[in-house]
């Protein structure tokens, strides 16, 4: 450590003829400030490029990795070293339901809305296989928003049913990134529900928490309206005006509800990969009676404190974090509420353990 600045502030203050009593205690306390100047800077995490990931040796052969249906996700990739990893994809087109009795056409990736998750860390290779499944009635493709390349993957990845295509990349970028089918007309193919989520992890790994959900919400343009049953479809125009039926949460108004709420316990640490499919609308992500603790602001690397409702763009993700402190049920939403209350994106979070007066107490 250099104190370049001191012995000028040291003849300043003797040209000043100021007394060895406060010159002393002046000088301490420079010295301290760049002591701990040195310590911040040594305990600093470090910091990577996507230049330098670049350079990162994937080693071995390549494995399977692991991806799950939401609200699932898979395990944490931890301080492993880079790798190569084959992901398997499938574009399904099948017959699910917005809400009961109420059924939709909807277009998949693994046959799931979202599609599964997907996890990585920086400087993975992997080889993304995506089939279009025989029984489809149109192409698919995929633009991974984590890859660096013509369309994300879109341009390599366009499958008429029955075929399959493979595309490589390195991924470069920690964070959590978006995907979602990219064959035109593309709003139509991700309001019937073609989109995901790849997490991108730092070398080291993400801090370690007890609970990891995946959420994902969209907007749905039917030929009918809230509450109708039987099968509905797609219909543009409504789409065009952004004047959805349904926004819902993992692709059904009661994805998160009733036999389906999210389970914690006092004092686990909860983290939510969230995300907006889209095709049109802004999500004011919110857990109502609970702060979140972190917000990995818009996915990335930086981190934001106690934050109470954050907003996630069509096509974009964010990562929060809080600790059940209470037990009690508490309501995932987007605050836009009417969304929530009326149009199906709405969920929960049940917390069990024992309770908290100290933090929260009722007298009824």
């Amino acid at each position: 450590m250099k104190f370049k600045l001191i012995k000028p502030i040291f003849n300043f203050l003797n040209n000043f003829s100021m007394r060895k009593w406060i010159i002393a205690p002046v000088l301490a306390s420079l010295v301290m400030l760049g002591v701990s100047a040195c310590k911040q800077n040594e305990s600093a995490p470090a910091t990577m490029s996507s230049a330098e990931a670049e350079k990162i040796v994937a080693e071995g052969n390549y494995e399977e990795a692991e991806v799950t249906a939401p609200p699932l996700v898979p395990a944490p990739i931890g301080d492993r070293k880079a790798k190569k990893v084959i992901i398997r994809l499938e574009t399904i087109e099948k017959v699910g339901e917005l809400e009961d009795g109420t059924q939709y056409t909807f277009w998949t990736f693994n046959g799931t809305v979202p599609g599964s998750f997907i996890r990585v860390r920086v400087g993975d290779e992997v080889e993304l296989h995506l089939k279009n499944n025989e029984n489809s009635t149109v192409s698919h493709n995929i633009d991974l928003h984590a890859v660096n390349g013509p369309g994300g993957g879109a341009e390599g990845t366009l499958v008429a049913p029955g075929k399959e295509a493979v595309v490589n990349f390195k991924v470069t970028n920690p964070g959590l990134y978006v995907y979602h089918c990219a064959t035109a007309p593309v709003p139509e193919h991700i309001a019937n529900g073609m989109y995901g989520l790849i997490l991108v992890e730092p070398a080291g790994g993400l801090p370690k928490v007890d609970k990891e959900f995946y959420i994902m919400q969209g907007d749905f343009y039917t030929s009918g309206k809230k509450g109708d049953k039987g099968l509905l479809s797609f219909n543009l125009d409504k789409s065009i005006a952004e004047n959805p039926d349904y926004v819902v949460f993992n692709g059904n108004a009661t994805s998160l509800l009733g036999k389906n709420v999210l389970q914690a316990k006092t004092g686990e640490t909860v983290r939510i990969y969230f995300g907006v499919g889209g095709p049109n609308l802004t999500s004011s992500f919110h857990v109502i009676g609970e702060i979140f603790d972190k917000v990995y602001i818009e996915a990335g690397t930086k981190v934001n404190e106690h934050v109470q409702t954050t907003m996630v763009p069509a096509g974009g993700a964010v990562i929060v974090e809080f600790k059940a402190t209470v037990p009690g049920d508490y309501v995932i939403v987007d605050h836009s509420l009417s969304r929530a209350f009326n149009k199906g994106a709405i969920g929960k979070i049940k917390v069990t353990g024992d309770e908290n007066p100290t933090v929260y107490k009722s007298k009824k």
